[in-house]
């Protein structure tokens, strides 16, 4: 027999009736029923019930067991009592009847329960995630982590896609976000940075013959957290293709897509082909181009309609140049003030000047603005709002960015107050056709967009003969349920059309050739058309669990400051270290003069420690 196991604890069954086994696992819950003791052994695969009778030898000890304590018991298989079944377990048919126990390991006081999902604070989780990811809910999430790794891996495969393991330790590049700098022991003064994506590396394997590339890609980003988004590190599907076009893409995503979220959900799926929408018409409508379309609502621009109005306000901010966006909502005239008035107060909340609002009920026009606008403009609002009795609609004005950006927060505010989001669904979209170039509000210069490495539609045609602000990119972003899951492109693979792009927006051939001198010179040998995506791995299973945010999907994550509370890290590290790196930590005024602090006051401790000694 097995030193601790013959079976796991979710494995035995009826058909394992008069065997005697031997089970292995945590204490999760200890019940002393008149004698006899009643102890729920968990391990990763589930929970089978042991009972110790009376005349156990070892009856007094199973009593003083706590929960998490580690034991390994012997015993017979019986079945239940037929009112003692538990149909919530797969072995709730049957018990073990236990002839010896031994405690492999105890557990001190937890800081929290393991045995329900007691909430209890973020600190506190992460500080003791080695307890938290016994839980029952995170610990499934990394259970379903760990099949949907195995499940990409075998899809991609299939689709004669190569996994290939590009550098962690890289060149610094001139990313979106701020590098992870590694120092170079064996070269003073010169820094590594670990991978804010495998950009270069997968278009240089493309470039190398390899022609359909994907890894599931550690990335590195020095950047602040949010819900979707994890500080520090994160996974994504990285993939390329060579000789695709943008439809090629978008075939084997969607492939992927639908396959993962049939797979690990009941919910309805999008089939393929997948929305698409183009970037300005996202904007147009939805305010962003992260849209969730489970919302049925829209943005509208009724600026024409406010236009010389005597609503001032509102037509102040369209002589300017401004625009009013508005939003129709069905049936909901007869919400209470209140429900008005906190929607202003969010709106407000989120960078808008007000809200305005008018109601169309029982015949009548209601609004604290309709007073300054004449029928006629009250009848092409109703019509821009395909408005019905009982319907309200509600107006941002602004500079047309600024307006578009609150009124997408206004979109999403009511969705969720109103209860509008179709339940049960994973909605998905492509957004397309991004600019390639735009004019930065501050110098009023010409520059990218989004990425410069896309190839811009028309290609050298379009940069030499069409206005920038006109050229378009073949850049698309995947979306579901309002979050972005991926960005990608068409790459720009011809060095000349990538000189020209890079010109337009003020750098010289030379400044490209520094920066890029890796990728210019394996374009300059002969390479394919070829684009790509990463889907972010992390924010799949964020949707699939639905959970809250990405940390309820990671296994180790950082704190929202990026701090392992686990582990302590960031920390300080030795002297020694640093000297053999060639670093000097010199820290800002404020902190430097805290830390003197302290040292005083440890040594001071100490001090007076040794005299007392």
């Amino acid at each position: 027999m097995h030193t601790f196991r013959t079976h796991n604890c979710g494995e035995l069954r009826s058909a394992n009736l008069g065997e005697t086994v031997r089970i292995s696992g945590w204490v999760h819950t200890v019940r002393d029923h008149g004698g006899v003791c009643f102890v729920d052994l968990r391990d990763h695969y589930g929970i089978t019930q042991v009972v110790v009778n009376p005349d156990a030898s070892f009856l007094a000890e199973a009593r003083q067991l706590h929960s998490e304590y580690v034991v390994r018991f012997e015993g017979e298989v019986v079945k239940r009592d037929e009112e003692t079944i538990n149909d919530k377990i797969p072995t709730g048919d049957i018990e073990v009847m236990a002839s010896s126990m031994d405690v492999l390991s105890q557990a001190t006081s937890l800081p929290f329960p393991i045995n329900t999902e007691y909430p209890c604070p973020e600190a506190t989780r992460l500080e003791y995630r080695f307890l938290d990811l016994r839980r029952e809910e995170l610990h499934k999430n990394i259970v379903l982590r760990s099949e949907l790794l195995k499940y990409v891996r075998e899809k991609m495969t299939a689709l004669q896609f190569n996994e290939v393991q590009t550098p962690i330790l890289n060149a610094s590049s001139p990313e979106g976000a701020r590098d992870f700098l590694v120092p170079s022991r064996l070269h003073p003064g010169q820094f590594y940075a670990l991978p804010q994506a495998p950009q270069q590396f997968k278009q240089l394997l493309m470039v190398a013959g390899f022609d359909r590339y994907f890894q599931i890609a550690p990335c590195f980003r020095d950047e602040d957290a949010r819900a979707d988004r994890s500080p520090g590190e994160f996974y994504q599907i990285d993939m390329e293709m060579s000789f695709c076009t943008q439809d090629d893409v978008f075939e084997v995503i969607e492939d992927l897509m639908y396959g993962i979220f049939t797979k690990f959900t009941s919910h309805k799926v999008d089939e393929a082909p997948f929305v698409r929408i183009p970037y300005k018409e996202a904007i147009e409508q939805f305010g962003n181009d992260k849209p969730d379309l489970r919302n049925p609502l829209r943005l509208v621009d009724v600026s024409e309609s406010f236009a010389g109005s005597e609503f001032k306000a509102f037509a102040g901010v369209v002589a300017n140049g401004g625009a009013v966006k508005a939003i129709a909502v069905k049936s909901i005239a007869d919400k209470s003030r209140k429900f008005f008035d906190e929607m202003i107060e969010f709106a407000q909340s989120i960078g808008s000047k007000g809200l305005g609002y008018i109601g169309w009920q029982d015949g009548e026009v209601r609004s604290p603005i309709a007073k300054f606008l004449d029928a006629d403009r009250i009848e092409q609002l109703k019509a821009a709002g395909n408005i019905e009795e009982g319907d309200v609609m509600f107006f941002i004005a602004d500079k047309p960015a600024k307006a578009a950006e609150i009124g997408a927060g206004v979109i999403g505010e009511l969705g969720q107050r109103l209860d509008l989001l179709e339940k049960d669904a994973y909605r998905f979209c492509w957004i397309v056709d991004y600019p390639m170039f735009e004019k930065d509000e501050q110098t009023g210069e010409i520059i990218f967009s989004h990425n410069p490495f896309s190839m811009p539609q028309g290609e050298m045609e379009a940069l030499t003969d069409k206005d920038p602000l006109e050229v378009l990119a073949y850049q698309y972003d995947l979306v579901c349920n309002g979050i972005e899951l991926s960005s990608g492109a068409l790459r720009n693979y011809r060095p000349d059309i990538m000189y020209k792009a890079f010109e337009i927006a003020g750098y010289g051939q030379e400044e490209v050739d520094e920066q890029f001198g890796g990728m210019i010179k394996a374009f300059k040998h002969g390479a394919p058309p070829h684009g790509g995506i990463a889907p972010g791995f992390d924010r799949i299973l964020m949707l699939l669990t639905e959970s809250p945010n990405i940390r309820e999907v990671i296994a180790f994550p950082f704190n929202q400051q990026a701090q392992d509370l686990m582990m302590n890290a960031p920390s300080e590290v030795a002297k020694k270290q640093l000297r053999e790196l060639h670093i000097e930590v010199k820290l800002p005024k404020r902190l430097q003069k805290k830390l003197e602090r302290e040292q005083k006051k440890a040594a001071e401790a100490a001090a007076k420690a040794e005299a007392q000694a």
